[in-house]
């Protein structure tokens, strides 16, 4: 998962996350992340997950987009952290943050393992005793 914070414009401070692919950016309404700044395109790029490679930005044919100040050729590979100047719009990109699924089930099953071996061992003993 994926997401942009936006740097600049009217929605400046928000995050917008990526949960599918491609993710359009561009001021459509269709677009998953909408931008009505200034020289924004109906469609002026996606987001491509790439196996091997991973998210690469595509903008459209003619639209200028600029990746941390330097011109966006047809396919540019993005690395977190990167700034995407689009129009009068600025985005950063991010990884999404994780979360760590419950493990209480887990854990309370392997301290009951332990007790139990304990309990085993100290009944062992006091057998041979």
């Amino acid at each position: 998962m994926i997401q942009f914070r936006i740097l600049s414009g009217k929605t400046a401070g928000s995050t917008s996350v990526a949960r599918r692919f491609p993710f359009r950016v561009g001021r459509a309404s269709g677009s998953d992340l909408v931008m009505e700044e200034p020289g924004v395109w109906d469609n002026h790029f996606h987001v491509e997950f790439e196996a091997g490679n991973g998210y690469v930005a595509c903008p459209q044919a003619n639209a200028l987009m600029t990746i941390n100040g330097q011109a966006a050729p047809e396919k540019t590979l993005l690395r977190n952290g990167d700034s995407i100047e689009i129009g009068g719009a600025r985005l950063q990109f991010w990884l999404g943050e994780t979360q760590q699924s419950a493990m209480r089930i887990r854990e309370f099953l392997v301290w009951l393992g332990i007790a139990a071996i304990t309990f085993a061992q100290v009944y062992l003993i006091y057998l041979l005793l």
